[in-house]
């Protein structure tokens, strides 16, 4: 009598959309009416086999390390939809225009390649649009501005010194 009425709940249960999920899930989670969980607590009682381990965060710096290394480590930097061989967007291609007419050295990611990546770069620029241009390691903007600066000669200025350390002695 209590197994078939056990049955009765179950099968009521598993009706439920929640228990019909396929999802795939993180953290705890509800199924059939059991409570389920991907991840063991940190207790210092529970021996080191099980404890859980995050191998995603421990195998090389996050995108916005990568990012910021970027800036850091590149004069010009532009996270661009495709490449400046081949820009995929109109907005790229312009702000690899105006740049190019500077022959500055030019280093470029596709955000396009990685969704996250885009996202690493917006937390940096708090900037929600494509391209984003770096120079000397400030976020001075998109294709709008970077053809404004152009016109009006501050993007010359801006890029005095790299054109004078790029030049052959």
């Amino acid at each position: 009598m209590a197994r078939s009425l056990s049955n009765v709940i179950l099968k009521g249960i598993a009706g439920y959309p929640v228990g019909r999920s396929a999802r795939l899930v993180s953290g705890p989670f509800h199924n059939n009416g059991m409570k389920y969980s991907t991840s063991l607590p940190d207790d210092p009682d529970t021996h080191e086999d099980f404890r859980s381990t995050n191998k995603v965060e421990s195998s090389g710096p996050s995108l916005k390390d990568v990012v910021e290394q970027d800036v850091k480590e590149n004069p010009v930097m532009i996270y661009m939809k495709g490449i400046p061989e081949n820009p995929q967007c109109k907005f790229s291609a312009m702000a690899v225009r105006v740049l190019q007419q500077y022959s500055v050295h030019l280093s470029a990611r596709n955000i396009l390649e990685n969704a996250e990546l885009k996202g690493a770069v917006k937390a940096i620029s708090h900037w929600p649009t494509f391209p984003q241009i770096f120079i000397k390691g400030e976020f001075i903007g998109g294709s709008d501005i970077i053809l404004n600066k152009h016109q009006n000669g501050e993007l010359k200025e801006k890029l005095k010194d790299i054109l004078a350390d790029q030049k052959p002695e």
